[in-house]
């Protein structure tokens, strides 16, 4: 990744729908060089694809919050089989698999905080392979919307 490529990048995560000649513009690059780069990026696999942002809100999922879990036996097996059924519900956002006293942090985003209650009690209560789980409600989020690489 060279300045240009970096520039590319992050030009793109800000507006991935601006037409080649405006990105190429915006870089300082002919059109013809910007439509090359960002086939190499797709190609390297540094640009994975191309998303719409939705907002939770208008969606009627208010209510985010982050579940804590742990599951045993601690198997591959069982460690695939939960991660695959989280993520296939449609209130969860993320599934992440963790090193420590929890095995996994699931990201839902709901209606309410009934809703969150009852997901919980129809979604996990009745796992076998849960031995616990936590929840905590997310007040504000804030995250960064454009990566750049690490020197």
């Amino acid at each position: 990744m060279d300045d240009i490529d970096s520039a590319l990048v992050r030009e793109l995560q800000t507006n991935a729908r601006q037409t080649n000649r405006d990105l190429a513009s915006a870089v300082g690059i002919a059109p013809s060089t910007c439509l090359e780069r960002v086939r190499l990026l797709r190609d390297r696999g540094v640009i994975t694809g191309y998303h719409a942002e939705v907002s939770l809100t208008a969606l009627g999922r208010e209510v985010q919050a982050l579940l804590h879990v742990q599951v045993r036996p601690l198997t591959r097996a069982v460690i695939e089989g939960f991660k695959s059924y989280a993520a296939g519900l449609p209130e969860v956002l993320s599934v992440f698999v963790l090193a420590g006293g929890d095995d996994f942090l699931v990201h839902v985003a709901v209606p309410s905080v009934d809703s969150l209650h009852a997901f919980l009690m129809d979604r996990f209560s009745d796992r076998r392979e849960i031995v616990g789980f936590r929840s905590s409600i997310i007040y504000q989020h804030a995250r960064n919307r454009v990566m750049e690489p690490l020197d």
